[in-house]
């Protein structure tokens, strides 16, 4: 790849991540495209709610995720074939065409109910290719005693766009309407894509740049490959099968249940606001999750990572076993900080963790399988919590997933390649 500036990290030591500014053009442009991420949803979901009813609102909402689940492991494959820089390129730069022609239609006109599900649908099949590119980008930015600070910046700039997206979003659609935060969206993909040409990437060294063992080189073939190569991992698949048990037993759980949880008890709107903004956008909760990422940014390493992580989620998840139970709203607030400050600490270890574990030459294709958990496997708790607790009221459901989320963390205090996981402390 004549075209990619390179620089060998024999030459000179790596930059400590948080101080290069390499890594940091990357992050900055990351960064924008989160946010674009979530002043699109906003608008897509504000035009869907005025042209049509809340059952095609949720259709339309719901369609984004489909391609993104089914197309997910492909991409996996394509980020570890081809420069994953290039992949997350061309994906920024097709949101960015994709929204900008919505705003304009938008403005002219009342959109179709068939125009925004192709929107959703899109968008998802272009995230079915940028997500798992992003997971597969680090190893070419920085040395791989680096990784740890990487993953901690990424999960920084998660935080952050979860935190400044919808302001930013509600800002321009009160400014002008869809339009504008659509326009705005786009604006912010666009804001990435020079970033993103700017970024150098290094060579893999040798033993990170080997083909996949076993290989036919057919796109088939080496999911086929990654997905074994994921399964006979003494870490890497104890650590998936955690994650997706966390995902599973408390996105639900948190996302769903806390509406219904607030209905129950009569707190009404300004309830439910607090319990949000503690758990997820307010000042106390983005503090609590933002500092367990700056930590490892800035530190790049943990003692014991592995049992630190493990312990965490265990205490996050009997946290959210309690919330159903508790009778006052200040004490659910302060539960859902907790929660919150747990999970913070838990994702950020053990998407390091991941990083630093996985060969480079499968990063793409693990990272797809742990985004697969995420956005095709725990979605499917959302109307089975709806439902149960519909029958059986918030304490039991909320009992019943966190002590499902809890067996994750007990199988990862027993599992002794998890419990023993240890960043990296210098170059491998």
């Amino acid at each position: 790849m004549a075209t990619l500036e390179t620089s060998s990290p024999s030459v000179r030591p790596a930059l400590p991540a948080h101080r290069d500014a390499n890594v940091l053009r990357w992050l900055t442009a990351y960064t924008a495209s989160l946010v674009g991420d979530t002043v699109y949803f906003l608008a897509l979901g504000w035009s869907a709610q005025k042209t049509v009813g809340p059952t095609e609102l949720g259709l339309v909402m719901a369609t984004g995720a489909l391609p993104r689940a089914v197309l997910m492991l492909g991409g996996g494959v394509v980020a570890d074939r081809l420069d994953p820089r290039r992949v997350i390129l061309g994906s920024d730069a097709l949101r960015c065409l994709l929204i900008l022609s919505i705003a304009a239609a938008v403005a002219l006109t009342t959109p179709a109910l068939w125009l925004l599900i192709a929107v959703a649908l899109v968008f998802g099949a272009v995230d079915a290719l940028f997500v798992p590119a992003v997971g597969a980008l680090p190893p070419r930015l920085t040395s791989p005693d680096q990784l740890a600070r990487v993953t901690g910046l990424r999960s920084l700039a998660m935080r952050l766009g979860q935190i400044a997206g919808p302001p930013i979003g509600g800002l321009a659609m009160a400014l002008g309407g869809p339009a504008v935060a659509f326009t705005v969206a786009g604006g912010l993909f666009a804001l990435s894509l020079p970033l993103l040409l700017s970024v150098r990437i290094r060579p893999l060294e040798p033993h990170e740049d080997r083909a996949a063992p076993g290989g036919s080189g057919t796109a088939r073939a080496e999911l086929r490959d990654g997905l074994r190569y994921l399964r006979r991992h003494r870490l890497l698949g104890p650590l998936v099968l955690v994650g997706a048990v966390c995902e599973l037993g408390l996105i639900g759980t948190l996302n769903v249940g806390m509406v219904l949880l607030n209905a129950e008890r009569g707190w009404g709107p300004s309830g439910l606001g607090l319990i949000v903004a503690c758990f997820g956008a307010g000042a106390a909760a983005g503090a609590a999750l933002l500092a367990g990422a700056a930590l490892l940014a800035v530190a790049g390493w943990l003692p014991r990572a592995g049992l630190t992580m493990a312990v965490t989620l265990l205490l996050g998840s009997l946290g959210a076993a309690a919330m159903g139970s508790v009778p006052a709203l200040w004490s659910a607030a302060v539960l859902a900080a907790f929660v919150c400050l747990s999970a913070g600490v838990f994702g950020s270890l053990d998407g390091a963790l991941v990083q630093t574990t996985a060969d480079p030459a499968y990063l793409g294709r693990v990272t797809s399988v742990v985004m697969l958990t995420m956005v095709g496997v725990a979605p499917l708790s959302y109307p089975l919590v709806g439902a149960a607790i519909g029958a059986w009221g918030a304490a039991p459901v909320f009992l019943g997933c966190g002590g499902l989320s809890c067996l994750g963390a007990i199988y990862a205090l027993t599992s002794r390649p998890v419990r023993q996981a240890e960043l990296p402390r210098r170059p491998r």
